[in-house]
């Protein structure tokens, strides 16, 4: 099962905010020994939504959806996700016992709605107003506000996926090579990425930067730790033999 991510909202394609959620999704799963697969930007288009979701629960894949599940006019969300399911809008039990003690008479007509999910849903309960998300299989869709996403995201990967988290992390080690060209070493390259399948060999190069001013290529490898210690050793090995200088990352 690989995790990814679906990041809606006009107001991150038009600039008019930064996106925080992948930096920090990326961070909430590392601390778990887990990594992000993928990640999609989506603006407030009900189609294009309906599509992403369609393919995010067909996927089989851990998803976590952020924004679009208000009760204003531009929150396309959740319809997008029972249409994408095939199932109707229903308001949920538990949401509507939340919604009523934290907005009292002031929750109808309209903050209610945020308490109808494609049917079958589960919450995901909001430390911060109550007010929940829902996951409907492995997808999981949280608010766009970062104090309340994060922690719901925490919430739902500590109650029902502690089978994925990983005690042994990836890694990544890196090297640099001063004045190398990656057209000159790309028959090396193929030989380690034969030699070791289970590992990502990257390689960065550049035409020079403050720190390093000559042309120089990032090289790093990325997997279970003593594999990359074994590669990396015998990279760093092979890049010698060859007379490039090397610098560590």
């Amino acid at each position: 099962m690989q995790t990814g991510a679906l990041i809606i909202g006009d107001e991150l394609l038009s600039g008019k905010r930064q996106d925080k959620h992948m930096q920090a999704l990326i961070r909430i799963l590392a601390a778990r020994g887990m990594k992000l697969a993928w990640a999609e930007y989506l603006g407030d288009d009900p189609g294009r939504i309906e599509a992403a979701l369609r393919r995010a629960f067909a996927s089989g894949d851990l998803v976590f959806s952020f924004g679009g599940i208000g009760a204003t006019p531009d929150d396309h969300t959740r319809a997008c996700a029972a249409r994408a399911l095939g199932l109707s809008l229903e308001l949920h039990p538990e949401a509507k016992v939340l919604l009523e003690s934290r907005f009292g008479d002031e929750a109808y007509p309209h903050r209610i709605q945020m308490g109808h999910f494609p049917q079958g849903s589960a919450i995901i309960p909001n430390p911060v107003n109550q007010v929940p998300g829902f996951s409907h299989g492995h997808v999981h869709f949280v608010p766009g506000f970062p104090s309340m996403a994060w922690p719901m995201i925490e919430w739902a990967l500590d109650t029902r996926y502690r089978q994925l988290f990983n005690d042994q992390p990836d890694i990544e080690k890196a090297c640099i090579a001063i004045n190398a060209r990656e057209g000159d070493l790309i028959g090396l390259m193929q030989d380690f990425t034969h030699r070791y399948p289970s590992l990502k060999l990257s390689s960065l190069p550049s035409f020079g930067n403050d720190a390093i001013p000559q042309m120089h290529i990032e090289f790093g490898f990325a997997g279970q730790p003593d594999l990359v210690e074994i590669a990396m050793s015998e990279w760093r090995k092979a890049l010698m033999d060859r007379a490039y200088e090397l610098r560590e990352k």
